[in-house]
């Protein structure tokens, strides 16, 4: 006999101010949900502080200490993290370990077209927080400033909701738009984006090979993005002694935002299934990892090289789990972050949101924005192409904007 829907996902509030928030998760198991269950959390923009998963096979219990937000939607988060658990009205004859890398249901694509009457710095960043407290997801931004100053943005998303083809869900997303953006915008329009509007969306743009040599390596560079030496402590052992049946993989790092998330995703890529786990972040910014995890056939990792293989991986996802550089595109400033694509096909979460918080906190005014997906060393990446004004970007240094951006994206300030 199954358990109660209300039992499934149950969020207890802090006590007080400061105390994390604790999110208990208790449903039958597959491979990968705890990669699913810390994408939400992360898109919900909460910080892991500290985490416990244990699964004994077919039915798994995970416990979430989570930093969150005073207008953090409770509810909402509580419904989404419920849609990823498998049937919690079975606990016989299901596929527990569902197949890690299965394709989510492709959403519908329209197409957000509106004039503004003038460029504000904040004006794609306050449109990217309505759309993110309405659930639309953002699939590609094009901008075109006009010679009188005008605005026009076309935006490609997608509705988490499945409800952007009504009436009443056009003239929500346009009314919390209007009080957004106030007398500036003149008018808005959603279509549905056709087939071949939306197969343009995808982004096919050339990237130069230079770029992606030195941007998207697989190996670890001599210097940390941050500035610091890559010798900093990132440290990822194997150990099959402590377990009969497990492969223990130790891991000791310095905090960002996300991390559980990079971690988890990482092994969804493999396979690998965690049996247990524990996650703890401590007050000076650095962070414990042990996960008990076996193969997909449910055996230990024993071969060197896959052991090697997979060590190698989640050093290079936790030391740069984003890529961030600023380069010269023709006399023009470019923005280039890029993050990689789970095998799923699902990108990372609030990428773009970030990305224009950090740019209005610099003063920086976006004149087009290009997001696409591209194959690149045998990976998808999601990549925002970002040309910045050209104004604007004089007055502050390329060191300044890149440090700026990635340090936002890491949750390093």
């Amino acid at each position: 006999m199954g358990i109660l829907r209300e039992d499934v996902v149950v969020i207890s509030p802090a006590e007080k101010a400061g105390d994390p928030t604790v999110i208990s998760v208790n449903c039958p198991d597959k491979t990968g949900l705890g990669c699913d269950l810390c994408r939400i959390v992360l898109h919900f923009g909460l910080s892991i502080a500290r985490g416990d998963f244990s699964t004994d096979g077919k039915w798994c219990y995970i416990v979430l200490w989570v930093d969150g937000k005073t207008n953090t939607r409770w509810d909402l988060l509580e419904k989404r993290l419920l849609e990823v658990c498998p049937s919690y009205f079975s606990t016989s004859g299901i596929d527990y370990y569902r197949p890690a890398n299965q394709q989510p249901k492709r959403l519908d694509v329209y197409l957000l077209k509106f004039w503004c009457s003038c460029v504000r710095k904040e004006l794609l960043h306050d449109i990217t927080l309505v759309l993110f407290d309405l659930e639309l997801t953002i699939k590609r931004v094009k901008v075109s400033t006009t010679p009188d100053g005008k605005v026009m943005d076309l935006f490609f998303i997608t509705d988490t909701r499945e409800l952007l083809h009504t009436k009443e869900r056009q003239g929500e997303t346009i009314l919390h738009l209007k009080t957004a953006l106030g007398d500036i915008l003149e008018s808005c329009e959603i279509e549905s984006a056709g087939e071949e509007i939306t197969a343009c969306s995808q982004g096919t743009s050339f990237l130069p090979s230079a770029i992606t040599e030195d941007m998207f390596s697989l190996e670890l560079p001599a210097r940390h993005p941050g500035g610091l030496l890559a010798s900093d402590p990132i440290s990822v052992t194997v150990d099959n002694s402590l377990s009969p049946s497990h492969t223990l993989i130790q891991i000791l790092c310095q905090d960002h935002k996300g991390l559980i998330y990079d971690t988890m995703r990482t092994l969804k890529d493999y396979n690998i299934q965690v049996s247990y786990g524990r996650f703890f972040a401590n007050r000076r910014g650095g962070c414990e990892l042990d996960l008990f995890i076996v193969q997909a056939d449910g055996k230990k990792i024993i071969d060197r090289n896959k052991q090697n293989a997979l060590c190698s991986r989640l050093r290079m996802e936790l030391f740069r789990p984003l890529r961030v550089a600023v380069v010269s595109r023709g006399p023009d400033t470019e923005l280039l972050v890029a993050n990689p694509v789970e095998l799923s096909g699902r990108g990372r979460p609030l990428v773009f949101h970030d990305v224009t918080l950090a740019l209005k906190n610099l003063n920086i005014q976006i004149f087009s924005v290009e997001i696409g997906r591209h194959m690149i060393c045998d990976r998808e990446w999601e990549v925002y192409r970002i040309l910045l004004d050209e104004g604007d970007s004089h007055h502050v240094s390329r060191n300044m904007i890149e440090e700026g951006v990635r340090k936002l994206l890491m949750g390093w300030e």
